[in-house]
């Protein structure tokens, strides 16, 4: 996508100070590694875990499947996923806040993907969890195409800021 090549992963660190207010310290929170070109939220990661909030990463299961989160530290050791990601070898978690890689959002709480599905169906199968998705400001789009299997996001989170979503 050429929007988001010219964008600086290191813009993650901009979310900081946008995200941590509105995280519950006593929340489970999965975040995620980023693939090249995505946003670096590792940033935000480290401040979750220095104020002693717990955090979790996903575990890419076999395709079909929803999402497994273990638990990270930064002293952890990762290991490495297919499509270019790591996960830690911590124990598993069920996150009460799922902050959500993405290509393209719009206020809706509409997210485009990578296609396979896993956070569609890991938000289907944690229907209390709130979704709040991680992205460079520039990929808001006016409106994103969805079907009947699209799970929408509460808020997302870009280098400018917080935008709750207008959810249907």
């Amino acid at each position: 996508m050429v929007r988001r090549a010219r964008c600086d992963p290191a813009a993650g660190a901009f979310l900081v100070p946008h995200l941590l207010p509105m995280l519950d310290i006593g929340a489970v929170v999965s975040g995620f590694w980023p693939m090249p070109g995505e946003i670096d939220i590792r940033p935000v990661l480290l401040a979750l875990h220095a104020r002693g909030s717990t955090v979790a990463l996903p575990e890419t299961p076999p395709r079909g499947n929803p999402l497994i989160f273990r638990h990270w530290t930064p002293d952890r050791p990762m290991i490495r996923e297919r499509f270019g990601t790591f996960r830690p070898d911590g124990d598993v978690l069920v996150p009460d806040i799922l902050l959500v890689p993405l290509l393209a959002f719009d206020r809706q709480g509409r997210r485009l993907g990578y296609g396979g599905g896993y956070y569609d169906r890991t938000l289907a199968a944690l229907p209390d969890a709130i979704a709040i998705g991680c992205a460079f400001a520039s990929l808001e789009l006016d409106e994103v195409p969805v079907d009947e299997y699209d799970a929408p996001l509460h808020a997302v989170a870009t280098e400018r800021g917080v935008i709750l979503c207008e959810r249907p």
